[in-house]
């Protein structure tokens, strides 16, 4: 009998709690339909829908605007929905001739081609600022980083030599372009001082790519790299040369042809010549394959003229059945070069600038970006098209249609 009522009960409470459940479904207030938040996709909406979904739906709609070559006036350019808001960047279509006068753009300005060649582990140099020997090829690492702080910070970033000779600039507006070499592939260009137990190499930081690393980590919008010109023996570490050129170039740096042996082309002969160029071009086809770049550093800066000889055997040839084509050889040089889109431009016979010091004499770094602050190139922000000051329009190579000119104050 007991059984039976303790059964009963257990019953009872059952529906009870199902009773219950149900009132609670009941009674609680449902969510209107209105109430639901339907997420859309707002890239595909105009400004004027998103703005009328945010007042549907009680979210603050934020606009900025900005200028975009690319998006036409007051179209979007980017939505985003966060923190229960929304943020759209508009257009504010192409840059005006105020925004060109403000950045002083001019892409008819000159670039400056920077010549290393040994970066030196040393303070206890004798010679004029970080001249490591008379003439101020050879520089301290120390050196090397000031000059690489004051490339930064005087609105220089850096681009690649290739880049530069085929005339695509990439860098942002009101910024101007600089282009780093390094000549005779010493072993200090690129110190290698062991392997990782992962294999890869262990980098002396105060030679000229550890130092250039550095500063890739501690500037990522400075764009480092660099060309880094070698001689037969590459970068004189025979146990690791395949391991830094691949490094290299898997980093984004560029090797170049040095010659063979270094010599004056005034002072050989044209067969001689051939040899020099196509035998080291061969070399780095053995190492790289085509991921070298086909530009000739001209050893002493030799020959002078490009009416020499010898010259036609700097630009093509054909050594022990290989041929080659060389797209631009640097000269020894000493001041800027002009404008990729100078109607003067010749690729096959650049000037560069000797990076050392002099008190600010003979087209020492001092007096190269003295004299650049009145003509440097400027950028206006986009690689595909040439904006110039209408002053500058009789300088340009005519086979360039895609310019914009403005008029200066």
């Amino acid at each position: 009998m007991a059984k039976r009522r303790k059964k009963k009960l257990k019953i009872k409470n059952f529906l009870l709690v199902i009773i219950v459940i149900i009132l609670i479904i009941i009674i609680l207030p449902k969510k209107k339909e209105e109430d639901v938040v339907v997420k859309k996709d707002l890239s595909t909406m105009t400004k004027d829908e998103i703005k009328a979904y945010g007042d549907e739906n009680n979210i603050k709609v934020n606009e900025k605007y900005e200028y975009n070559l690319k998006v036409s006036k007051d179209n979007i350019i980017s939505v985003k929905e966060e923190n229960n808001e929304i943020n759209i960047i508009l257009s504010k279509g192409d840059y005006d001739d105020n925004y060109y006068r403000e950045k002083k753009v001019n892409e008819m300005g000159k670039v400056p081609i920077m010549m290393y060649h040994g970066i030196i582990d040393t303070e206890d140099n004798q010679y004029t600022g970080g001249n490591v020997d008379k003439n101020g090829y050879k520089r301290t690492a120390k050196a090397f980083r000031e000059d690489l702080e004051f490339y930064y910070k005087n609105g220089y970033r850096m681009i690649r030599l290739e880049d530069y000779i085929h005339g695509i600039i990439d860098v942002p507006v009101g910024y101007s372009p600089i282009i780093l070499t390094f000549d005779d592939g010493d072993a200090d260009n690129c110190k290698v001082t062991g392997k990782n137990s992962d294999g890869s190499l262990q980098i002396d930081p105060n030679s000229a790519v550890g130092i250039l690393e550095e500063f890739k980590k501690k500037y990522p919008d400075f764009n480092v790299t660099a060309t880094f010109f070698v001689m037969n023996g590459i970068f004189n570490q025979s146990q690791y040369n395949k391991d830094i050129v691949t490094f290299m170039i898997n980093n984004g740096y560029d090797i170049g042809n040095h010659t063979i042996s270094h010599p004056d082309f005034t002072k050989i002969s044209k067969e001689q010549s051939v040899k020099e160029v196509g035998k080291m071009y061969k070399i780095l086809d053995s190492y790289l394959g085509d991921k070298y770049v086909k530009i000739v550093a001209l050893p002493f800066g030799s020959p002078y003229k490009k009416d020499h000889a010898n010259y036609p055997a700097i630009l093509s040839g054909t050594y022990d059945g290989y041929s080659y084509t060389t797209e631009a050889a640097l000269r020894v040089g000493w001041e800027p070069e002009v404008s990729p889109f100078n109607k003067n431009f010749d690729p096959t016979f650049l000037k560069r600038c000797r990076a050392y010091d002099n008190n600010g004499k003979e087209f020492d770094i001092e007096m190269v970006f003295k004299n650049l602050e009145k003509n440097r190139y400027i950028s206006d922000g986009d690689k595909d098209r040439i904006v110039i000051p209408t002053k500058e329009k009789d300088n340009l190579n005519s086979e360039y249609t895609n310019v914009r000119t403005y008029e200066e104050v």
